[in-house]
């Protein structure tokens, strides 16, 4: 009984507060310090590990709990995006360009399910108070999935979220905002192409050389920005002190190329041999984009796990204990020593219920073990 009471209690609150007193500095002068340091033996493991640890810490599932974190963020994430676009008037235009680029990539129901409330925000007024807050409260419900996905990263970490709301809003909603203004230069850059691109070259004494250098040079522009939005979402969210941050983190590119092949791969199945509007008629089309979404969650998970076991390889390399625990400090324990109490106290209070109603039962059987005989004796 009393191994089945440790086993409840030591949790995630207890190894977060375990790694806050003991694990050693981030960027401990024992780790290898670059990628390339790490030995043969170390990055087969970390492969390794990584589709082990993927599968045992039910990224799956965790993925389904973002993507409905995402749809509850997504409306709200594009109304503070066409906002901010609205502000230096490129709203009307970048919706259309959007638009017609994901008509070149997804399916038709994708397109037809994003198009008119895509049209309706981008038509909405922006200004005065209304705009103000109206993108205020979009940030705020954007920020719902970016909190979601930090505590997915906590899981894969192995440590429960240690800062108040008051400290840990502020933070999400800063890295909504970074995340979102970011997204809205990209969708600029992609407007910046075709007629649009040729004014611009023409209007700056720009020749057609300079012209096509742009139209391709834009592309790893665009790409570079992914890759530096994802490492943000990882480096920021979780509640772990990590090592100095580095701004193409390899689970991040990892991440975006297992996203690149599989979005090709779903919407070439999609175009070619499903039937999903014949199966579920109107809203084929938000099916569709509900499993799109849930595999672009997997895909930035499984990044994120890498990045982790990246971590494992380098401590392990290093002679740091870290085959059951990745001995990262976290950046703070307030809120999760809070829990922790909470949870010790209703364990406690549990534990005297059990014994009172064991006591309580020998009463009325007449028990005559030693319990039963000095609770009669106490009652004399």
């Amino acid at each position: 009984m009393g191994s089945m009471q440790e086993s409840h209690r030591a949790g995630r609150s207890a190894q977060t507060a375990h790694k806050a007193e003991h694990a050693p500095a981030p960027d401990d002068n024992r780790k290898p310090d670059l990628p390339t340091d790490l030995k043969s033996r170390s990055w087969k493991y970390v492969f390794k590990r990584s589709i082990g640890e993927f599968t045992r810490k039910k990224c799956t599932d965790q993925a389904a709990a973002l993507t409905y974190f995402t749809m509850l963020s997504l409306f709200p994430a594009l109304l503070a995006m066409v906002s901010l676009l609205g502000l230096v008037g490129q709203a009307e235009k970048t919706t259309q360009n959007m638009l017609q680029l994901l008509g070149e990539v997804a399916s038709d129901q994708v397109v037809q399910t994003l198009e008119q409330p895509i049209q309706q925000l981008t038509n909405a007024p922006s200004a005065g108070f209304a705009f103000a807050a109206g993108l205020l409260g979009a940030l705020w419900s954007a920020s719902g999935y970016v909190g979601a996905f930090g505590r997915a990263i906590n899981h894969i970490y192995d440590v429960q979220e240690g800062r108040p709301f008051y400290k840990l809003k502020p933070i999400l909603l800063l890295i909504t905002l970074v995340l979102l203004v970011a997204a809205a230069v990209m969708a600029v850059l992609l407007v910046v192409s075709g007629p649009l691109v040729q004014g611009i070259g023409q209007a700056l004494g720009l020749g057609e050389t300079g012209i096509m250098v742009w139209n391709i040079a834009k592309w790893p522009v665009i790409v570079i920005f992914a890759v530096i939005l994802v490492a943000i979402l990882y480096y920021g969210t979780p509640n772990v002190k990590q090592p100095k941050f580095h701004w193409i983190s390899m689970g991040s590119a990892i991440a975006l190329i297992v996203l690149a092949i599989a979005t090709v791969g779903f919407f070439f199945y999609v175009s070619n041999f499903s039937n999903y509007n014949k199966t579920y008629g109107a809203i084929g089309g938000v099916i569709v984009l509900l499993l799109w979404i849930w595999i672009a969650n997997n895909a930035l998970l499984f990044g994120a796990v890498f990045d982790a076991e990246m971590e494992r390889g380098r401590e392990l390399q290093a002679g740091i204990e870290a085959e059951e625990s990745i001995q990262l400090p976290p950046r703070e324990t307030k809120a999760s020593d809070k829990l922790a109490a909470k949870a010790e106290k209703d364990i406690r209070q549990g534990e005297q219920l059990r014994k009172d109603s064991e006591l309580a039962a020998q009463d009325h059987t007449g028990d005559d073990s030693p319990a039963g005989e000095t609770k009669r004796r106490r009652e004399d």
